[in-house]
């Protein structure tokens, strides 16, 4: 009898967002669900992000109805799982990511309760000193 070497097959632990919340905002939640079907993985603090966004060094102009913090970047809002992964694949110098207010059509503030409507909006990538460059653009739809 021969047996085949086993095969070890290697798969990566989903990069962890820690997400600090209003507990009653849904459309917080449905930004979290957005972000793990695309292979996230989320600890929520349910007590609103207020302090966590002045702790992460967030200017508050670019404040939204969330805050988050992965590898060391903070992400405010509805930023798209896409823009996220390519912050950490390029990895800048930069304190994250911030789409700004609430736009519909944004991840989370999407579909057909919003009858599938999308505002323009820009992701933008905030540096340390509280300067910005876009880092994507999305169109009204």
């Amino acid at each position: 009898m021969v047996l085949a070497p086993s095969t070890m097959v290697a798969y990566a632990a989903p990069a962890t967002l820690q997400v600090w919340k209003d507990p009653n905002c849904g459309c917080c939640k449905d930004w979290i669900a957005h972000l793990e079907k695309s292979e996230f993985a989320a600890t929520v603090i349910e007590q609103g992000n207020s302090a966590a966004r002045a702790r992460l060094g967030m200017p508050q102009k670019f404040g939204s109805c969330h805050t988050a913090l992965i590898q060391g970047y903070v992400i405010e809002g509805h930023v798209p799982a896409a823009d996220i992964q390519r912050l950490l694949k390029a990895k800048p110098k930069a304190l994250g990511l911030s789409v700004p207010g609430m736009p519909i059509g944004s991840p989370g503030m999407d579909g057909p309760a919003y009858d599938n409507w999308r505002d323009a909006y820009q992701v933008l990538l905030i540096q340390r000193d509280g300067s910005t460059t876009v880092f994507n653009t999305y169109p009204r739809g």
